[in-house]
Parts: structure tokens; sequence; C-alpha cells
């Protein structure tokens, strides 16, 4: 057991051992893929990445195709954008539910999720520009006795 600490000198030469960084390991399956799964809305995408020429898929459709939207095509390809991996990765990816603007956000953090998983070094890119954290807004629910969720019937004093 150690000796009891007499004065608060001796107590600040007490230093415990450093925290050490928490290391990322690179998670692959045996085909050579990454997987992770991106949430947005009520949307849920499962996305996986593997070295490549660029293609993305999305529900077995080119993603041009999919998702109509220029907005929503730049705001998927944002991830491989920032962290300068476009035109280097195969992106396969399957997504239900919400609306096509919820589905391009889950797209999107799968993805991201998907890269820091075959490429960890990359983690302090997508983290910095905010691709890594789930977007936890969601449609507030109805209530009784309002139209919506917030807003009330049309009053009339006759």
């Amino acid at each position: 057991m150690a000796e009891s600490i007499q004065s608060l000198d001796q107590l600040s030469q007490l230093k415990p051992a450093a925290a050490e960084a928490p290391r990322y390991v690179k998670k692959i399956d045996k085909h050579g893929r990454a997987y992770a799964t991106g949430k947005r809305k009520d949307a849920v995408a499962r996305v996986w990445v593997k070295p490549g020429s660029g293609k993305i898929t999305v529900n077995t459709r080119a993603f041009e195709v999919y998702f109509a939207r220029p907005v929503l095509r730049m705001m998927i390809q944002q991830p491989l954008v920032s962290s300068n991996r476009q035109g280097q990765y195969d992106v396969i990816c399957t997504v239900s539910g919400g609306g096509l603007s919820g589905q391009a956000g889950a797209v999107r953090h799968g993805l991201s999720k998907a890269l820091t998983n075959f490429e960890p070094e990359l983690r302090g890119i997508l983290k910095k520009g905010g691709f890594l954290t789930r977007d936890s807004r969601v449609v507030e629910r109805k209530k009784y006795g309002r139209a919506k969720a917030r807003r009330s019937f049309q009053f009339s004093k006759r």
C-alpha cells in the first residue's frame, strides 16, 4: 500500500496517468466493405463502402436517378468532397422510410460513418464538418384539441 500524503506539495507530485485518446480501428467485412447505418427524421439508410470508381447506388438505382434534385445529390457527396475522396469509393446503400430529403440526410450520415470505419484517420475531418452527428430533429406529434401539433382551430366569437 502506498504511504500516506502529509502535505499539499506531495499531493501535487502525484499525477494520474495521462488518459490515452481512443484509437479507432478499421472495420471491414470479408468482402472488403465497410458498413454503417445512417438515420435522419424517419429515414434509415444502410450504407456499404468499398474501393472503386466512385459509383453511388441507392436502392439498386443510380443516385442521379433516385435523387433528382441537385441539392440532394450535393448533400450526399459532401463527406466524399470534404475528405477529398470523390471517385475513390463505390457506395451501395438501401434507404427506407421518410421523404427524399430525410433519405438524403440518412445516406450522408451513413456514408460518413462508413468512411470512418474504412479510414479511421478521416474521422477528424468528417467530425469537424458535422457529418458524423445524427440530426435528431423529428416531426412533433399532433396534440388533441389542436389542428396540428401547435396550431389551434380557428376562433369564432359567434
